[in-house]
């Protein structure tokens, strides 16, 4: 079996830990059961160079991801050979953990043979990385707003995303572990902040719905979690204080970074380069592409 998970970006701005967005670039997974095998997983892998050093055994996030899902399900996996191919860069806040996840819990259901709801998966999967707006978005594709139940189950509301509105995608060439930006954050908001960020992402999806983009500049300004990110990205600061220019719709940090996106209609090589700019400022070099969403979701190749 062959499935294809796409990566994703998260926030977007004021949406702390409520947007994710899918994106066109690719986690792909082949499935073999190895009957023979005394190993319950062997994996081999191709993509960004990065993921040589990523764990060939029992220890691959994707494969503990289809455990996991095997012991809420109470069920057995057999022994299975992953052959990987990744798209999406490590450590870059664009979801390359969450697309592994999303595609640990899919293997389990394809794997076994046994039927895990949409829910089921997104509830595993939110569990399994600790929030769901990446995972919500690579699973279900499309821009989705997140929403955590008492009993930590997910609410996820999937809208398809305006074809004209493109994200820039500037990724440095350094990793930001999530753990270590999340140990940034304050522990408590101001009243002021949260009011700020509610105001804010209650206007952008607004902004979306309505196809009035030019309000998408306000609406991706933020105070929960941008500004205590800046001191672990240099050139991040630069980047949210950039000026309109013609095509910007926005900017701000992919997920926990530290890469930076942007939302355009157009002019993206020069919003990219402007952007690319300020990491060059501190001599830090960095790739640019320029993504479509992803629409889809998690889908069943063959």
């Amino acid at each position: 079996m062959k499935i294809r998970v796409p990566g994703s970006t998260s926030n977007l701005g004021a949406g702390f830990d409520c947007f994710g967005l899918a994106l066109k670039f690719y986690l792909t997974v082949d499935v073999t059961v190895a009957l023979d095998s005394s190993e319950p997983c062997c994996v081999t892998t191709t993509g960004a160079k990065e993921n040589e050093a990523l764990p060939r055994n029992a220890a691959n996030l994707i494969y503990r991801a289809m455990s996991f899902a095997a012991r809420r399900e109470n069920v057995s996996l057999p022994s299975v050979e992953l052959s990987v191919h990744n798209e999406i860069p490590l450590g870059s806040g664009l979801g390359s953990s969450a697309a592994a996840i999303v595609a640990g819990v899919r293997l389990c259901a394809l794997i076994t043979g046994h039927e895990i709801t949409d829910q089921a998966m997104l509830n595993y999967a939110t569990e399994f990385e600790g929030h769901p707006d990446n995972v919500s978005a690579s699973l279900c594709g499309g821009f989705v707003i997140n929403c955590t139940r008492k009993d930590r189950s997910v609410i996820a509301a999937k809208f398809d995303w305006p074809s004209d509105v493109r994200v820039v995608v500037v990724s440095p060439h350094s990793q930001l572990p999530t753990h270590v930006a999340r140990a940034a954050l304050s522990r408590t908001v101001s009243r002021s902040s949260a009011v700020h960020n509610l105001q804010r992402t209650a206007l952008f999806t607004a902004a979306l719905v309505q196809q009035k983009y030019d309000l998408l500049w306000e609406a991706m300004h933020d105070q929960l979690h941008q500004p205590q990110r800046e001191s672990l990205v240099p050139g991040l600061e630069e980047a949210l204080a950039l000026p309109r220019m013609d095509g910007l719709l926005g900017v701000a940090l992919s997920g926990a970074g530290p890469s930076i996106l942007a939302l355009a209609t157009d002019h993206t090589d020069e919003i990219a380069a402007e952007i690319a700019n300020c990491f060059h400022a501190y001599k830090i070099e960095s790739t640019v592409r320029t993504l479509e969403v992803d629409n889809d979701g998690c889908r069943l190749l063959q």
